[in-house]
């Protein structure tokens, strides 16, 4: 069973600095329909202005992941860490006991696009933590790679919960799967681009949620950037 939530439909808000959709409830926005999948709790496709970005504010017992389309996106955290995350990088940030973050727009022309994404832990109260790598961007080219993983397996960042995401580049003619073990879910959205999933085809900014499939299908129809989440 698949069902589809198009971009159109989430929660849109244009703050001048910040235009931002909710795919799920957040802040202002609320939908009693859509307030996560399974574990995934919050993806926010955000557009930050030049120069401009989020101060300094808490989190606690979330793991959050920041997923770079376009430009970016500078990072400050009470832990001390300071980077620049850029196409290519996952970014991952465990909140646990308690975190304070900021994320601005690492350049003063062009505008960065950004994904954030929360997943709800194995438990609550763990150590704070961060973690950043740099993907092969050739290897998400027509295949799905793993990127978030609770064991950190293939290279990917360390997750404290029962999820993994996997990334991947299809142009037309390109073809991933994605196998689904009995009683797991998965929930895709297409970043940019068009895909196909599962013979419905999707564009940016359009999700679906899957549930007692085999796997999950993606074919390539128009350079589309497609990220799967397998959930518990």
């Amino acid at each position: 069973m698949m069902t589809i939530r198009r971009a159109q439909d989430r929660g849109h808000f244009n703050h001048g600095w910040l235009d931002t959709s909710h795919t799920f409830s957040f802040a202002d926005y609320h939908d009693p329909r859509f307030m996560g999948f399974r574990t995934l709790r919050v993806l926010n496709d955000d557009r930050v202005a030049p120069g401009q970005g989020f101060g300094t504010h808490p989190h606690r017992d979330m793991e959050i992941i920041s997923y770079v389309l376009e430009g970016a996106l500078q990072h400050r955290d009470s832990m001390g860490h300071g980077s620049v995350i850029r196409p290519g990088d996952v970014q991952r940030m465990s909140a646990g006991t308690g975190v304070l973050h900021s994320e601005f727009n690492a350049s003063p022309q062009e505008a960065v696009h950004f994904l954030q994404i929360w997943l709800q832990p194995a438990a609550r109260g763990i150590q704070p933590g961060y973690e950043q790598k740099t993907l092969d961007r050739g290897a998400l080219q027509g295949q799905l790679r793993l990127v978030a993983s609770q064991d950190g397996r293939e290279g990917s960042v360390t997750i404290h919960t029962d999820a993994a995401l996997h990334a991947g580049v299809f142009a037309a003619g390109q073809h991933g799967e994605l196998a689904l073990a009995p009683g797991r879910h998965a929930w895709v959205h297409v970043a940019r681009g068009t895909a196909r999933v599962n013979g419905q085809e999707l564009h940016a900014g359009d999700g679906a949620a899957l549930s007692q499939e085999a796997a999950v299908q993606i074919d390539g129809v128009a350079a589309g950037e497609v990220l799967v989440f397998d959930l518990p």
